[in-house]
């Protein structure tokens, strides 16, 4: 990994750096790195870091991580310079006379990227975020520079106090690491958001690094067995290529816990594999012999060298089931991609074979800040500028078409109604239905690379508060919010103080005017009004409200079954849907039926699909915010050892998680395994989880899922 003996050097070795220079670039001017060596060491004379060293083994240390990249000259040579005007006597006029204005100008937006504070208020953040990227745009080294910069100061971070630590870390986290992502170099991305979780979350590291070595003892060295198994199967296949395996990094994992909600031992795919060959048509033919010996993951397959990243990354990336059914995820590319892959935009200066690379997938830096920052020059305020910024710096995207064959960018997990409030947001707010490659498809479907898109309009329709649930764009949140505000306004005020009512209730309270006013005031929103149009609209939690006032208060007893689902008209009854069987904890809505009242679905139930245009019998319904009685049915579905005893120990442990087995039969029995259905009774969806914990953890047990039977559907 690049910079990781600069982390070593503690003495001042300009032949060290020369030699590592020389090596990719043997027509390197020598003689002026040394200048800046000596002129850099002699201005920073006599200061010192908090770690006690002499302060110049930091700029030395950045050139050396930057030198590991093959970087140009001049990149080195800032490096080298990069504190000097902030930090010691050298000026803007000497660096230029010495070193040329192509130094100087770096050495100088170096210096104006460490002034600014990234980290501030929303509106100043946002005009530095705009400096940001205008130092960008005049030259992306600058960045280069500023991100070896942050990664040094990272990897020393133990010698400074822990509050600062916290604050670099959490700037490096939120900035540093997701740019270094946006640009392509995703070993600065993994290693800096790594150092940062060591600061963030020591315990949450240390935790995963935990369950990996426990893993290790249990399955054995995984990453050579795997290696091994492609290897071999590349032989057979006559196919010259090298293979690399790796553990994930633990922030991954933990991020991937996080957006996944599931424990570590639920994750399968926590090892990455790399399979680097000659030709673009070797790594198509990695792919079938791959798929040919292991099966592919539905879902998990993204051909990047069709349609590559903007930031010029190209690869193949496919999970499959490996050795013991384990999830296995390989990225299959050519030297080249792979260098790309590495160096990110920074390709472009590299050095290869003692020359500037001429890599046919490196961009054009020029033309990579161009697209980015006309994207943000068309916001219009503050708001809609950082929204711009994180979209294109923390998310992944995907890449889908209009009809008419044009290019629409949205981030990973984005809705055909993200794509209709992308293209305008009269689009998106007239939206009844979408067709993806010319298939009618529910709202809430995710588009994936390469699909066009097509959305269906109808004058009279506007927006559902139940969209907020499906869209995950900011833009489209922040439309659908405003439409609703503005139409909906005294519908959601109504809703809002049910809810209120409910959850004040809940603890013992009553919810008048003046305690909700006082709660309004507390919270920054002006009036009663505002408060309750929010609770409406799900912008707002009731047990916040509550809690504002009464932070001391406790939740009353469980909640029954039948007071479960708040944001019904009184007297209007409702069911749980059988063909979903929502729990507690999950986003839910209702649907109204003639003379049966509301039948509330998972979001997510395909059920929906039926009424998807029918928006007029679609109603606005939460879980009851206290702690739920467990008498919400689930159907779990177990593929298990047909042995004695099994059967028992299963029913003891659903037991042993306070659940309640109301039903169970078998959907198929084998000499050797048996497929049962267990209908279990639950608190929440956290309930849900463990219990399926448990059973997946026995070793009798081969398969567990969620049975979900459409035929149930009303």
């Amino acid at each position: 990994m690049p910079g990781q003996a600069a982390t070593a050097l503690t003495e001042f070795d300009p032949e060290e750096l020369i030699a590592r220079i020389r090596s990719y670039n043997p027509k390197s001017n020598s003689e002026k790195v040394l200048e800046a060596f000596y002129y850099g060491m002699k201005m920073h004379e006599g200061q010192t870091r908090h770690s006690g060293e002499p302060y110049f083994t930091h700029p030395v240390a950045v050139a050396h991580i930057l030198a590991e990249q093959r970087l140009d000259d001049a990149t080195i040579i800032t490096a080298l310079l990069h504190d000097t005007i902030e930090d010691t006597k050298s000026t803007y006029p000497e660096i230029e006379r010495r070193f040329g204005r192509d130094v100087a100008e770096l050495v100088d937006g170096v210096t104006k990227l460490t002034n600014l504070q990234l980290n501030s208020s929303e509106t100043k953040q946002a005009e530095n975020f705009r400096k940001l990227f205008m130092a960008m745009s005049k030259d992306l080294r600058v960045i280069l520079v500023k991100l070896a910069d942050r990664l040094h100061n990272m990897r020393t971070i133990k010698h400074i106090r822990p509050d600062k630590q916290v604050q670099k870390s959490r700037e490096t986290m939120d900035i540093y690491a997701p740019l270094a992502g946006r640009m392509g170099m995703q070993w600065m991305r993994e290693e800096l958001e790594d150092l940062a979780f060591h600061v963030l979350n020591p315990e949450g590291r240390a935790s995963i690094i935990r369950r990996f070595i426990r893993l290790q003892k249990e399955s054995g060295d995984v990453i050579n067995k795997i290696t091994a198994d492609i290897r071999l199967e590349l032989d057979r296949a006559s196919i010259d290529a090298d293979v690399f395996g790796r553990a994930k990094k633990p922030y991954s994992i933990w991020r991937k816990m996080q957006q996944k909600d599931q424990p570590f031992s639920r994750l399968s795919d926590t090892y990455g594999f790399r399979v680097i060959t000659h030709t673009e048509m070797d790594c198509y033919r990695v792919l079938g012999v791959i798929h040919q010996r292991w099966r592919a993951v539905p879902g998990r397959f993204k051909d990047y060298i069709s349609q590559p990243k903007s930031n010029g990354y190209r690869s193949i990336h496919t999970t499959v089931s490996g050795r013991d059914g384990k999830r296995v995820e390989v990225q299959i590319r050519t030297r080249e991609m792979h260098e790309v892959a590495e160096a990110g935009v920074a390709a472009h200066w590299s050095y290869r074979d003692g020359v500037r690379a001429e890599n046919p997938f490196a961009v054009d830096p020029a033309k990579w800040l161009a697209a980015l920052t006309e994207r943000f020059e068309n916001a219009e305020d503050h708001d809609d500028f950082l929204e711009h910024v994180k979209l294109e710096m923390y998310t992944d995207q995907v890449f889908c078409f209009t009809p008419k064959g044009e290019v629409v960018k949205l981030p990973r997990g984005a809705t055909p109604l993200d794509f209709a409030y992308a293209i305008h947001t009269r689009i998106g707010d007239k939206c009844v239905g979408a067709k993806v490659d010319g298939i009618r498809v529910p709202l809430w479907t995710r588009i994936k690379n390469g699909q066009s898109v097509e959305i269906v309009t109808a004058e009279g329709q506007s927006p559902q508060a139940t969209w907020l649930d499906i869209v995950v764009t900011g833009r489209a949140k922040s439309a659908i919010r405003r439409r609703l505000r503005e139409e909906d306004r005294e519908r959601f005020i109504k809703l809002g103080r049910e809810l209120a009512r409910v959850a004040f209730e809940h603890v013992g309270r009553r919810a008048t005017d003046k305690a909700l006013g006082t709660a309004a005031k507390q919270l920054g929103l002006g009036t009663t009004g505002e408060l309750l149009a929010q609770l409406g609209s799900a912008e707002l939690a009731a047990r916040d409200v509550v809690a504002v006032l009464y932070p001391e208060a406790r939740e009353g007893g469980e909640i029954d079954g039948k007071r479960a689902v708040v944001g019904l008209d009184p007297g209007q009854s409702f069911q749980l849907a059988q063909c979903c069987q929502p729990v507690p904890g999950e986003r839910i809505v209702g649907i109204s039926y003639r003379g049966r009242g509301v039948v509330v679905h998972t979001i997510d139930c395909l059920a929906l699909e039926a009424v998807a245009e029918d928006s007029g019998r679609w109603v606005d319904v939460q879980w009851h915010s206290g702690k739920h009685a467990a008498v919400h049915p689930v159907s779990l579905e177990l593929t298990i050892a047909n042995d004695a005893g099994v059967l028992g120990r299963i029913c003891s442990l659903i037991g042993e998680q306070k659940a309640n087995i109301s039903d169970l039969r078998f959907v198929d029995r084998k000499p050797d395994y048996f497929r049962i259905v267990i209908d279990v009774d639950l608190r929440d969806i956290e309930h849900l989880h463990a219990v399926m914990l448990v059973l997946e953890a026995d070793s009798d047990v081969a398969e567990i899922r969620r049975h979900r039977d459409l035929s149930r559907a009303p």
